[in-house]
């Protein structure tokens, strides 16, 4: 597990929830029509094949969470064109510098792909493993540390301060203007989540996913044991703080981002819990599933 940059993946995660069905939704190609098969005669058969009848292609599944009210937010500034997915990163530069101050970005982001890399992030937090070398992010400094105890080895509880500087500043990041970014830089999101091998789904119904999936995670008081995993072979590990796993089959088997939210530990837990809960208010007005309290 990398534990050096686990924190910074829950940034980009606040930094693009918005209202992205607000103004983008692709449609199907109408001038495609559906390939018929047709029927070859059998050879020396009385009777002919039958012809396979056509099919049409599914529809795009609907937006599951549309956004329905934005009077919370100001208006929206005039709309400016669109760089190419592959020509973006000047634009993303910019307007991140404009938002978030060019000296943040410059010690906690990686802009070069940066859509690409933000929507391969979102997405896997959500699965079991998040690869660190597509998160758009810069390490975070110390690494992760752990204490002998009679239960076994845990997690150092001064390992969250180290998260602490960058979970005050998401905190006083402006979320109307955050939501306005997101808007402005939407189909390029969409464009990279389709690339990624999902051509008829919406990005931002996966942030909503992601989202009530982190807000799902338990906030853990007590102390929570790790093992270091053995690694077989000549060439000793050169980073073996990045290969703790949490003994408690219950924990490990959690999705990547919440397995992050619980290492950087219960105070940075809350308080990130707590923006994640405002930026989908700013989202959806829908209900948060069951089971999850705000």
């Amino acid at each position: 597990m990398n534990k050096s940059r686990l924190v910074l993946a829950l940034l980009l995660v606040l930094v693009l929830l918005g209202v992205a069905a607000w103004y983008y939704r692709p449609q199907l190609d109408d001038n495609l029509a559906p390939v018929v098969p047709q029927a070859q005669p059998v050879q020396q058969s009385p009777v002919a094949a039958a012809p396979v009848p056509a099919t049409e292609p599914p529809p795009p599944p609907p937006i599951q969470h549309p956004v329905q009210a934005i009077e919370a937010l100001p208006p929206p500034p005039a709309v400016r064109p669109l760089p190419p997915l592959g020509q973006s990163d000047a634009r993303a530069r910019e307007d991140l510098n404009t938002l978030l101050g060019r000296k943040k970005v410059e010690q906690f982001l990686l802009v070069d792909s940066f859509v690409r890399r933000t929507v391969a992030t979102i997405d896997n937090l959500g699965r079991e493993h998040a690869a660190p070398s597509m998160w758009p992010v810069h390490p975070t400094p110390g690494r992760f540390s752990t204490l002998r105890r009679s239960e076994g080895e845990i997690i150092n509880p001064d390992n969250g301060q180290r998260y602490s500087p960058l979970v005050q500043f998401i905190e006083t990041v402006n979320s109307r203007q955050i939501v306005q970014l997101y808007v402005s830089l939407y189909p390029l999101f969409q464009q990279a989540y389709e690339e990624l091998g999902y051509p008829k789904a919406y990005f931002n119904d996966r942030l909503i996913a992601v989202i009530d999936l982190l807000l799902a995670t338990p906030v853990r008081e007590d102390p929570l044991i790790v093992g270091l995993v053995e690694v077989k072979g000549p060439i000793p590990s050169e980073r073996p703080w990045t290969r703790y796993e949490f003994e408690e089959d219950e924990l490990q088997s959690l999705a990547a981002g919440q397995k992050m939210l619980l290492r950087t530990g219960p105070v940075n837990h809350r308080r990130l819990r707590a923006k994640l809960i405002e930026y989908r208010g700013l989202l959806t007005k829908a209900a948060l599933p069951k089971g999850i309290k705000p």
